[in-house]
């Protein structure tokens, strides 16, 4: 991912509706979420999340495709790595042992083990 891409993903990223729903959607795998559930999920109308998720897929974090009547929408986990590498590829001046616990998988934690649970 280059600083382009990046400025892109995070200006996506610093609206608190598009955020909760890129949360969503990661943790929905890749089965996705349709438009519709979203919207009820967030507790926002159709449009306004028709609005934000156009946003993060410009930002090449959200894909659609068409599942008979519905949208459903998935989380892009290549472009959020990529986001993620962006970030840390020059951690700590070569000295991996200081960036390691940021490194560490964070995905698929039990809910107890959450910070933010």
């Amino acid at each position: 991912m280059d600083e382009r891409q990046a400025l892109s993903a995070f200006g996506a990223l610093s609206q608190e509706t598009r955020l909760r729903l890129l949360r969503l959607l990661v943790i929905a795998g890749p089965e996705g979420i349709a438009a519709g559930a979203l919207a009820e999920r967030v507790d926002v109308s159709a449009s306004n999340v028709s609005f934000h998720l156009k946003e993060l897929e410009r930002a090449g974090l959200v894909a659609a495709r068409r599942d008979s009547r519905s949208i459903v929408y998935t989380a892009e986990y290549q472009a959020l790595t990529g986001l993620i590498r962006f970030l840390m590829e020059d951690c700590c001046s070569g000295r991996p042992e200081i960036c390691s616990p940021a490194l560490d998988p964070a995905c698929c934690v039990q809910d107890e083990d959450r910070v933010d649970a």
